[in-house]
C-alpha cells in the first residue's frame, strides 16, 4: 500500500511525557545532560547513545548517525576513522553539532561547539576494549571509500585478520581515533501538549553558564 501525503499529513503525537523548568533545571549543562541521559538508558531507549553529528564541508552540511562513548574534559566523545569524510571535515572546520532523541520520552539534546583530538591513550584504550570483529573492521574498511563490492570488504577483512589473529592484541591504526565535542551551546527540548514544547538552552557566556527559554 502506497502511503498518501494526505496520510503523512495527519501523523502526529501528543507529547505529554514530562516537562522542563529552567528554575529547576541542573545548573550545569552537562549535570543536565547526564541526568536525562541516564533516564534513557534505564528507561530502555533503543540505542540511546545514537545520535546525529552534523558537519560542513566547503559549506555544505553534512549529518550521520555515531555513537556517544563517554566524557572527556566537558564534552562528548565518539570514534571515528581520522581519513573517513567526517575525519576530513573536523579537521579542516573543528565545529560541529550533535543532536540526540530519545522517543519514548520525548526529548531531544541539542549540542554545539569546538572539535578537539583526544589523547592518544585514551584512543588505545577504548580500541583495545572493542569486540575482536569491530578491531579488525576499523583496520580493514576505507570507510567512506568506494568499494567495487561487498566481496572486496570480505576479503580485505579476512586478509586483514591473517596478520591479527584472534586471541592477540590487535594494535589500534594511527588513522582511526577519538574526537571530542566540547559545546559552548545545549538546547533541552521537552515534548508538552498543544506543542507549546518546553526548550531550554545554556548558553556559555565568559566561562559560566546562562539559561534561557525559547519559544517552541
Amino acid at each position: 500500500m502506497t502511503i498518501k501525503d494526505s496520510d503523512i499529513e495527519k501523523l502526529r503525537v501528543s507529547y505529554q511525557m514530562g516537562e522542563m523548568d529552567e528554575r529547576s533545571s541542573l545548573a550545569n549543562p552537562l549535570d543536565q545532560f547526564k541526568s536525562w541521559f541516564d533516564e534513557a538508558v534505564q528507561g530502555q531507549c533503543d540505542e540511546p547513545n545514537a545520535f546525529t553529528l552534523s558537519t560542513i564541508d566547503a559549506g555544505r552540511p553534512r549529518g550521520r548517525v555515531v555513537l556517544f562513548k563517554g566524557f572527556h574534559k566537558t564534552g562528548i566523545v565518539f570514534y571515528t576513522n581520522y581519513h573517513s569524510p567526517k575525519g576530513h571535515e573536523l579537521k579542516a572546520l573543528p565545529m560541529a553539532a550533535a543532536t540526540f532523541l530519545w522517543l519514548p520520552l520525548q526529548r531531544q539534546v541539542r549540542i554545539e561547539g569546538r572539535i578537539e583530538q583526544i589523547p592518544e591513550e585514551m584512543s588505545d584504550s577504548y580500541f583495545s576494549k572493542r569486540p575482536y570483529g569491530s578491531q579488525i573492521g576499523a583496520i580493514a574498511s576505507p570507510q567512506g571509500k568506494v568499494v567495487s563490492s561487498r566481496k572486496e570488504l570480505e576479503d580485505a577483512f579476512n586478509h586483514t585478520k591473517n596478520f591479527f589473529p584472534e586471541g592477540k592484541p590487535v594494535p589500534r591504526p594511527k588513522t582511526w581515533g577519538g574526537f571530542v565535542l566540547v559545546p559552548d551551546r545545549w538546547e533541552f527540548w521537552q515534548g508538552r501538549a498543544n506543542r507549546l514544547h518546553d526548550r531550554i538552552i545554556y548558553l556559555e557566556e565568559n566561562g559560566t553558564w546562562a539559561k534561557k527559554r525559547l519559544a517552541p
